[in-house]
């Protein structure tokens, strides 16, 4: 009689340490929620940086006439001239993770090293200093690339500006310009802006040369919400403003004052003028 079939083998043994994986993973996976956490809100050395106030320099600042002068007949002119600022978040502001990614993806803020936004100084006092400085040390160039470009005795006329609480340096092309078109216009009668609303940005020196500043692209957005049709940037950075420049706003380069009040006039005139 033939024997009886015998029992299947029984399944094999897990590997060793299969039944560890599972719990691996787990904690795995804990950890790097945890280190994503900690990540997300722990401090960065950024500022987030967004369209900030603009100022008419043909205008009012906080009450009084941005520009004041005495020892020469002035203009009254019908357009705007205005300065563009960004705001920052303060040296001493706690920048997470999760600020830097929002801000990265927002049309309207930008995130940027915080040693890019405040190059000098450890504490707020420190850079409101420097900041002062550096927009008195402008606003004497301003005065100093205009009487020049205009061939005024400086003994004759008097020029007073009044921006005490924008820092830096970066208003300078247009308080120069200011100063040109209430004494002078556009040497014709008319404005320099054509009543126009113009906005612009960039440093001066006293012979007049425009160099570059920081946060153009946030600079030409505060400048088309206020109203600017005319953006004035330093050539070299051109690509920077039209970027992200909004609609209804034409991006002009200059390099120096000279150059910037021609391109202002053939505006005017209708004829041809560089853009970006």
């Amino acid at each position: 009689m033939p024997a009886a079939p015998t029992a299947s083998k029984a399944a094999a043994a897990p590997p060793a340490g299969a039944a560890r994986r599972p719990l691996l993973l787990a904690a795995c996976v804990a950890l790097v929620a945890a280190l994503l956490a900690v990540a997300a809100l722990a401090p960065l050395p950024y500022s987030v940086t967004r369209p900030g106030p603009t100022a008419d320099v043909l205008g009012e600042h906080d009450g009084e006439p941005v520009i004041t002068i005495t020892g020469a007949p002035v203009r009254e002119p019908a357009g705007e001239l205005r300065m563009t600022t960004i705001t920052a978040t303060s040296p001493d502001a706690t920048v997470r993770l999760t600020d830097v990614v929002t801000g990265y993806f927002s049309g309207e803020r930008a995130v940027m090293p915080r040693e890019a936004v405040y190059p000098v100084g450890d504490s707020r006092e420190e850079i409101q200093e420097h900041n002062a400085g550096q927009m008195r040390d402008s606003q004497h160039a301003a005065v100093a690339a205009a009487v020049t470009y205009l061939g005024l005795d400086e003994d004759e006329v008097s020029i007073e500006l009044n921006l005490a609480d924008v820092g830096g340096p970066s208003a300078g092309l247009l308080l120069s310009l200011g100063i040109v078109d209430l004494l002078r216009g556009d040497g014709s009668g008319g404005d320099l802006t054509d009543g126009r609303v113009i906005a612009g940005t960039g440093t001066i020196e006293p012979d007049g040369t425009v160099g570059s500043v920081g946060g153009v692209p946030l600079k030409t957005q505060a400048a088309r919400r206020d109203g600017a049709t005319v953006f004035l940037v330093p050539s070299e950075e051109c690509a920077d403003a039209t970027a992200e420049a909004p609609d209804g706003l034409r991006v002009l380069p200059v390099a120096t004052l000279e150059g910037a009040v021609a391109d202002l006039r053939a505006l005017a005139a209708g004829e041809s003028v560089p853009s970006c």
